[in-house]
């Protein structure tokens, strides 16, 4: 436990990528295999359930600390992370234990089935036998919170390093939903066992967003263009007749899209596609929120099929009649895709309605690319992809042969009404704010954001907010209305649960309007009017 919580702390405190990849793979070296494979499944987000509840911990921190109730509520809503909290005012260790990580995750999963009483005295012992780094990564853990600076696509760098292995294998490897408590590091990493696991998805490439000038990707030729489409990007797989359907964050989620059901029987074995899960009606995609109808439904019924019904646009093939052909070029893997997709409508014509293909689109000069970004929004589109003709298909983000160019944002200006502390290294500043927008003479709340200022700009905003306080709700400040920003987003959709009648997708500050008098915020109309032009 201690050599993970030194990991953390490196992670945690540094920026520098390589100093990231040594960190972990010097980690991987020196702990036993148990514990590193209980360090991979935490360092690529496989979170323990939860078995302690927030205010038995609370209780039982406060007991150790002797602190009264309400100094550790305001401590907690200054530090903003409950795990940091107890980790600060708990006394000094009386004794230092020497626990693994693996123990730790055992006795975390015990606690299922242990009375309160004993599930407490456990809790404290150990509080009482940690330092301080310990104590806080164990807090992470039983609070649910823990998360550290480190993408999975360096998770896997550190374990090639010090395994040797080749980077996109071990990406392949650590797909899937597999579990410490039921496998060893060397079935997952070593053994030649991959084949196994029928269900196991390929690691997604994803793209980065262009920035620079359009006219220097070069001989547009050489470019596949698609439509970039706002559904959730998934794999569907069919391997020994069985069908299985993964989205980009690993969640299995075959059972919430039962549409897909037929394809078990009209697709040959070996074959996974990668694309987007959309709802369509009529020739047209629908929008995100129609999605989100499907996503949030345990059982899905009659009237949500006919109501969202679903159809995967397919990217690419990653596996053909048993064969990997993500080291063919974009072009090869794009005529077995149409190949495969001619194939399933002979058999069946009906599938059209459930596989389409993504069109490709042809682009002599760049005004006929620039004019094609702009149409985004009428096909209800993010932007283009621009994926070059010869890639083959990588694992994880990548530069240089994938391309996003998303459209520009929408914008609304909107006045700062509450204020909140922030988290982490920000847990003494102000900095997640709600914004509201005119209706009438009244300001309704229409979003939340947290993100788009500089350093500088959030201490001004921390110092105005602390001046300007109106009221205090625990970590919250109602604040007299004075400042306009203005927020882009993504998207936006009707919503009955907020006042403003409106959610906005992926908001954030895009500049502080120091120009603008609250009175030139916009107004609740022109949000809804939004929601009808797109």
């Amino acid at each position: 436990m201690k050599k993970f919580a030194d990991l953390y702390t490196t992670l945690d405190q540094t920026t520098k990528t390589n100093a990231k990849i040594e960190a972990l793979a010097e980690y991987f070296h020196s702990a036993n295999q148990e514990d590193v494979l209980w360090a991979v499944a935490l360092l690529t987000g496989r979170k323990p359930k939860r078995t302690i509840k927030t205010a038995e911990l609370i209780a039982w921190a406060q007991e150790m600390s002797a602190l009264p109730s309400w100094i550790f509520i305001e401590s907690y809503h200054i530090v903003g992370d409950l795990a940091e909290t107890i980790t600060l005012v708990l006394p000094a260790p009386i004794a230092m234990s020497d626990y693994t990580l693996t123990g730790i995750m055992d006795l975390l999963k015990s606690f299922e089935s242990l009375e309160e009483a004993v599930k407490k005295a456990t809790i404290q012992r150990i509080w009482s036998e940690m330092d301080t780094a310990e104590r806080l990564v164990f807090n992470k853990l039983i609070t649910g919170s823990f998360r550290v600076g480190v993408s999975q696509q360096l998770v896997v760098k550190g374990l090639a390093r010090r395994f040797k292995l080749v980077e996109n294998v071990v990406a392949h490897r650590l797909m899937g939903d597999w579990n410490p408590n039921t496998t060893t590091l060397d079935k997952l990493l070593i053994e030649e066992n991959i084949g196994d696991d029928i269900s196991k998805p390929y690691p997604f490439y994803l793209a980065y967003q262009w920035e620079g000038e359009i006219a220097t990707l070069g001989n547009l030729e050489e470019w596949q263009i698609e439509r970039k489409y706002d559904g959730i990007r998934g794999q569907i797989i069919v391997r020994q007749g069985q069908l299985f359907v993964w989205s980009r964050g690993e969640d299995l989620m075959t059972e919430k899209f039962p549409e897909f059901e037929i394809l078990k029987d009209l697709l040959p074995d070996g074959t996974v596609i990668d694309g987007e899960i959309l709802p369509f009606k009529d020739g047209l995609p629908m929008p995100f929120h129609v999605m989100q109808t499907r996503i949030g439904r345990k059982n899905v019924t009659k009237k949500y099929l006919t109501e969202a019904p679903l159809s995967i646009m397919c990217y690419d093939l990653l596996e053909y009649k048993g064969e990997d052909i993500r080291t063919k070029s974009m072009l090869e893997r794009r005529n077995f895709l149409e190949l495969l997709v001619n194939e399933l409508k002979s058999k069946n014509p009906d599938s059209e309605s459930i596989v389409k293909i993504s069109p490709i689109y042809k682009c002599s000069t760049y005004d006929e690319l620039i004019a094609l970004r702009l149409e985004s929004r009428d096909y209800l589109c993010e932007g283009l992809m621009l994926k070059h003709k010869d890639s083959q298909y990588e694992s994880g983000r990548r530069r240089g042969k994938w391309w996003k160019w998303k459209i520009d944002p929408l914008t609304i200006d909107g006045v700062l009404l509450y204020a909140q502390r922030g988290h982490g290294r920000r847990a003494n500043l102000y900095t997640d704010y709600t914004f509201a927008v005119w209706d009438g003479e009244e300001l309704v709340p229409f979003t939340k954001a947290y993100s788009g200022l500089t350093d500088k700009e959030l201490v001004e905003v921390d110092s105005w907010v602390k001046k300007n306080t109106i009221d205090k709700f625990g970590p919250v400040r109602s604040v007299t209305p004075g400042l306009v920003f203005e927020i882009a987003f993504e998207g936006i959709n009707p919503s009955p649960r907020h006042k403003s009648g409106v959610a906005l997708r992926f908001p954030r500050i895009l500049r502080w309007r120091k120009d603008k008098s609250i009175k030139e915020a916009n107004k609740k109309e022109d949000l809804l009017l939004m929601i009808n032009n797109t």
